[in-house]
């Protein structure tokens, strides 16, 4: 799967982190930075990264700040995005399932490197359910379209 990554300075260490575990697992990352922990602005990184999940360039995407919230906001300001800020599996597991997300975000300070991979496997291996949940999904497109 071909997944774009990034980070601000407040995850760049987590993303580092995820990138070998990616790379290692056969995934092909496209990496939008940052590589530094000199202070960033995490809109500079999702909006690119996000970009590249919304055309089709990357099948889903990974980012990474402080605490996930500001990047996945700055990610969802792009139309066709949804992401999804999970510390858990559960959360991860369901934001696929049943929200067809195709951005995860999540918190260097928040959790620990082993959770997060293992938030990775589940979240990279779980599908959209479709259904009643296609419904939905479609009615967030649908509210989007409003305000373009």
């Amino acid at each position: 799967m071909k997944i774009a990554l990034g980070s601000d300075h407040g995850g760049v260490d987590l993303k580092a982190a995820i990138k070998k575990h990616l790379l290692d697992a056969g995934h092909e990352v496209v990496d939008f930075g940052t590589d530094s922990h000199e202070s960033c602005d995490y809109p500079l990184i999702a909006e690119p990264a996000a970009k590249a999940v919304a055309a089709g360039d990357c099948e889903r995407g990974i980012l990474v700040c402080g605490t996930g919230i500001g990047i996945g906001i700055a990610a969802n300001k792009v139309p066709g995005i949804r992401a999804a800020l999970c510390h858990d599996t559960f959360s991860a597991r369901a934001s696929r399932n049943h929200n067809n997300a195709n951005i995860l975000t999540m918190g260097q300070r928040v959790i620990g490197e082993g959770l997060a991979l293992d938030i990775v496997d589940v979240w990279l291996a779980s599908d959209f359910e479709g259904g009643r949940h296609e419904r939905r999904v479609g009615e967030i497109a649908d509210i989007e379209k409003k305000y373009q």
